[in-house]
């Protein structure tokens, strides 16, 4: 866990790793350590489009999250988002969507995006065990994310045999998969830079992000004193 400030405000970031089984381990604790303290959480990181209207770089913020499988004990497979963050998004904006999908493995082919692009405009791996954490301490929280891949394109290996037990892509398994398959070689590189400008744009709308908010709620709290008095 990381700790900052951004505008005014300060912010805990947790690296959960990737998959919703590190999520569903790393989210409810770090947030059991902090609730007392915590305003809002918001579940980022990149997110494979499922719409080929979505192009890189682009900041999506869904409404709910869907879940394939959870990881935690979960009584359903849908978890929402706090409106007045989605709102606050849009006004930034982003670009709202109805759902995001939580997988359970990486999705590397166009073929599987389209059958799951009738569930969900964006899928990723973390958001809905972090959702779910935040609502079980009735903290606010939205799952705000970059697209780092288009929808109808495949990725150049099968990432799911680069990422290890736990939740980190292994640079000897690349390795290995590029000695497997050296055609993948421009692929991976394509795929490298598109990722660096999604987690670039989605750092800098973070930061205009949060600041926004804590303003929000420093206004909020200033008229609730200025009304009891």
């Amino acid at each position: 866990m990381y700790v900052a400030e951004i505008g005014g405000a300060e912010v805990g970031v947790v690296l959960t790793g990737v998959g919703p089984k590190q999520a569903a381990f790393a989210a409810p604790k770090a947030i059991e350590a902090e609730h007392e303290a915590l305003r809002f959480c918001v579940s980022s990181g990149l997110a494979g489009a499922l719409r080929p209207e979505y192009k890189i770089g682009q900041i999506l913020a869904a409404r709910s999250v869907l879940s394939e499988k959870p990881h935690s004990e979960a009584p359903d497979r849908v978890v929402e988002s706090s409106a007045p963050l989605v709102s606050f998004a849009d006004e930034l904006g982003a670009t709202v969507t109805a759902n995001f999908y939580t997988a359970g493995h990486v999705v590397c082919q166009a073929d599987e995006k389209r059958h799951l692009a009738h569930m969900a405009e964006a899928v990723e791996m973390e958001s809905f065990e972090v959702l779910r954490a935040a609502a079980l301490r009735s903290i606010p929280a939205v799952a705000i994310r970059a697209v780092s891949d288009v929808a109808d394109e495949d990725f150049p290996l099968d990432l799911n045999r680069v990422i290890d037990d736990e939740g980190r892509v292994s640079f000897p398994r690349v390795m290995g998969q590029v000695a497997q398959y050296p055609r993948s070689i421009p692929g991976l590189i394509k795929l490298g830079r598109r990722s660096r400008r999604a987690a670039e744009s989605l750092a800098q709308f973070l930061d205009r992000y949060v600041a926004f908010v804590a303003e929000r709620a420093r206004n909020l709290e200033a008229q609730a004193t200025a009304t009891a008095s």
